[in-house]
């Protein structure tokens, strides 16, 4: 299996064994759309996967394997919402969601990051995430870092801290090692 791609896409890093040829199965559903959001972008749908209850219990299973100690998982908007909360459920823990600005009606932190495609602002809730709580941040896929490295810096604003950063997949020709230092990142998939 080592070294086995599907359209540009291979297993992530220290995957074996059955998990590495169930990861090489979900890859096969990921959907390339050419020109998507701008021209020349090569945008990578993972809808396919979440709506294939054996991939989806895949990639679930494979991220909660890596929560260790975690508390709580923090999904990130949007699609990080339903890894997060599937990840939480097998991992025995909470979870909550990190929003886009002007969605929460209180608000413990508050975050603003450059994307590959222009800038956001990310919020947390506030009275969810108490000091010491450990925390494990879900996403879908991480690119340049900006959005996983907000999502920290606003767990640590509570007082919590970050055990790790999973991700279905990363896209490995952009700098987000960069953007996250030192944190833990579990990616499942990694794009060429």
């Amino acid at each position: 299996m080592s070294g086995a791609q599907v359209d540009g896409i291979r297993v992530g890093p220290g995957i074996t064994g059955d998990s590495a040829d169930d990861l090489l199965r979900v890859a096969e559903l990921v959907r390339s759309v050419p020109d998507y959001p701008q021209p020349g972008v090569l945008f990578r749908d993972i809808t396919p996967v979440l709506a294939h209850g054996e991939s989806f219990a895949t990639v679930t299973t494979e991220l909660a394997a890596n929560a260790g100690e975690a508390d709580l998982v923090i999904g990130v908007e949007a699609r990080g919402f339903l890894l997060g909360a599937a990840v939480a459920l097998v991992a025995g823990v909470g979870t909550v969601p990190v929003r886009k600005a002007g969605k929460l009606p209180a608000v413990a932190a508050s975050r603003s990051y450059d994307l590959e495609y222009g800038s956001a602002t990310l919020e947390l809730p506030a009275g969810v995430v108490e000091p010491g709580t450990r925390v494990y941040v879900v996403d879908d896929v991480l690119a340049t870092g900006g959005t996983a490295r907000a999502t920290a810096e606003l767990v640590q604003a509570c007082g919590a801290v970050v055990v790790g950063v999973a991700v279905l997949m990363d896209l490995a020709f952009l700098p987000w090692r960069a953007a996250l230092g030192d944190v833990e990142v579990t990616s499942l998939l990694t794009v060429e």
